[in-house]
């Protein structure tokens, strides 16, 4: 099981942070993150359910990662095993998550999927995501999977959309035209886009587009 110990920098100030598995003890904490971070207009039926982290914890453990502040839950990521075909890379959230319950998870898988990350508004100045996001990474190698990879939203492109396609918006964020609050993010955590996958999420700021982005294992050619 994984647990890594390390500090953050608030304000200058070293602050103790841990990321571990999370457990069912955990899960009414997890749920009020994302209250928090999805407050209106997103539906409460946007939040995590206790059966879909009963599945996350019991089906694949290691994929189901916390992150505390002091002892206080500020984030979370959750992620399971796929065989992912880069020469057929289109599918929806809904599909390749099982819905978030994830009982499509392959033991065997070549890829680890990112089903959700979340962090805590008033912890976001702190690199909490892309600690998050580097601990997946060492389970990728750990396990000597060939990528990480999950679809990131695109919630600048409503802004873009009646000028740019969705690829046109992708490309300009890779040359730094354009600033996505999400995308932007996950290459700064070393993820790579791979395509644009259209009706990815019911997701208006994104006109249901998704950029599927990958980080794939140095240690393997």
């Amino acid at each position: 099981m994984y647990r890594k110990e390390f500090y953050v920098l608030d304000r200058k100030m070293p602050v103790s942070a841990v990321i571990r598995n999370y457990k069912t003890e955990d899960f009414d904490d997890l749920i009020a993150v994302q209250r928090e971070s999805f407050p209106p207009p997103f539906s409460p039926d946007l939040w995590w359910k206790k059966e879909q982290l009963k599945n996350h914890v019991e089906l694949f453990p290691e994929g189901a990662l916390c992150a505390e502040i002091n002892g206080r839950m500020a984030g979370s990521m959750t992620a399971h095993l796929i065989h992912f075909q880069p020469d057929d890379p289109d599918h929806t959230w809904e599909e390749v998550t099982d819905g978030g319950y994830i009982r499509n998870h392959q033991p065997d898988g070549n890829s680890l999927y990112v089903v959700d990350i979340c962090v805590r508004p008033s912890y976001r100045k702190l690199g909490i995501g892309k600690c998050l996001m580097n601990s997946m990474y060492e389970i990728v190698v750990h396990h000597g999977l060939e990528r990480l990879i999950g679809g990131g939203r695109m919630p600048g492109y409503h802004e873009k959309c009646s000028s740019h396609t969705p690829e046109a918006y992708l490309e300009s964020i890779v040359k730094g035209e354009f600033h996505d609050p999400v995308i932007t993010f996950l290459m700064s955590c070393g993820r790579v886009p791979v395509k644009v996958v259209e009706n990815y999420l019911e997701d208006e700021e994104s006109r249901n587009c998704a950029a599927l982005m990958e980080w794939r294992n140095p240690f393997l050619e």
